[in-house]
């Protein structure tokens, strides 16, 4: 780290120093320990702008006091069928370590509906995965391996995606892709993409020199399932179940033979941990009134409406109604906007 970075950690920390006593302690519970990392992450999702970065910690700490995401963990989706259902349709889950000990998520992009419960629900449940993490997972794997690691590995499986599908779960991407850019910045070391289809190809193509470089080194667009590139970073075991042969894809569905080794369903060893370990805080937490039935609404800053992202999502607005017409398959896309994604 050169010097004017420890310069810029520096005088973030200093500014930090000076916030009211609600900030300095959901600040203490959110870096555990580790708050070098936390002002490194921050200034880096701010292109090291101490001002900037220091507006977006605050508000992500006020965020976190508003909101009671510091007692999260605490409150978990009841009942248990319905977590199921969430689980259902949000692909989600944790599949293992890389051979580093970074842990390995995995979405299924291309078959998640998100049409089973409310926004609020998946939006719970995203946040819960995203505290469990950090509070869980993290501190566990440094533990275990002697060394701190602080991000994660993120396998996006676009099998069965759909461009009119994308549009229906507009507003559900919207406030998820948000809450981690405002809150959890550069909490994900690489994203892997496997089974892309032509369409998204071709748009990744066009959207990639957009990019800034740091992010560009974060994507990976692999050939069918990655296997062969990703078993060259983590053992067959922590392979998600959609990259262990070609074909293979996320599945909404499971067997009851197969949904242990299925990260998504509810029956994965983390989603069961994850899910007991909620209930097991729920028990030991005071409350007026005993947990019911209902989803733990959270308030969603809007996202920046002039920033880059913005300009990345309209080209590839404009790539995918040109493929589209290209390929004659105009009504599958027709009134598809992007603009919000």
């Amino acid at each position: 780290m050169g010097q004017a970075a420890e310069e810029a950690i520096h005088q973030l920390s200093a500014l930090i120093d000076q916030a009211d006593a609600p900030i300095k302690s959901t600040f203490q519970i959110m870096h555990d320990g580790y708050p070098t990392e936390i002002f490194t992450r921050f200034l880096k999702a701010r292109d090291w702008d101490v001002t900037r970065a220091h507006k977006l910690l605050i508000d992500c700490l006020n965020w976190r006091i508003q909101n009671d995401i510091d007692d999260i963990l605490s409150k978990p989706i009841v009942p248990s069928n319905l977590y199921g259902l969430v689980r259902d349709s949000q692909l989600y889950g944790m599949s293992g370590f890389s051979k580093d000990g970074i842990p390995v998520f995995a979405l299924g992009v291309g078959r998640s509906s998100y049409d089973k419960a409310s926004v609020h629900y998946y939006v719970q449940s995203h946040i819960q995965i995203n505290e469990y993490r950090d509070r869980v997972v993290l501190p566990a794997a440094r533990k275990k391996h002697g060394r701190h690691i602080n991000t994660c590995i993120k396998i996006l499986d676009m099998t069965g995606l759909k461009l009119s599908a994308l549009g229906q779960m507009k507003q559900i991407l919207t406030t998820i892709s948000t809450v981690d850019d405002l809150n959890y910045p550069e909490k994900t070391e690489t994203y892997y993409i496997v089974n892309a289809p032509y369409v998204f190809s071709a748009c990744w193509r066009v959207v990639k020199p957009l990019l800034q470089e740091r992010t560009r080194k974060k994507v990976q667009v692999l050939s069918g399932c990655g296997r062969d590139e990703l078993l060259k970073i983590m053992d067959h075991s922590s392979l998600p179940h959609f990259c262990r042969k070609e074909g293979s894809g996320s599945s909404r569905r499971s067997t009851n033979s197969d949904s242990v080794d299925n990260c998504y369903s509810v029956e994965h060893w983390f989603h069961q941990e994850m899910y007991n370990y909620m209930k097991q805080q729920s028990e030991t937490t005071n409350y007026v009134a005993p947990i019911k039935h209902g989803s733990f609404h959270v308030d969603v800053p809007e996202p920046n409406p002039k920033g880059s992202k913005v300009k990345i999502v309209k080209t590839i607005e404009a790539e995918v109604h040109k493929i589209a017409d290209q390929n004659g398959i105009e009504d599958s896309v027709n009134g598809l906007e992007l603009s919000n994604l």
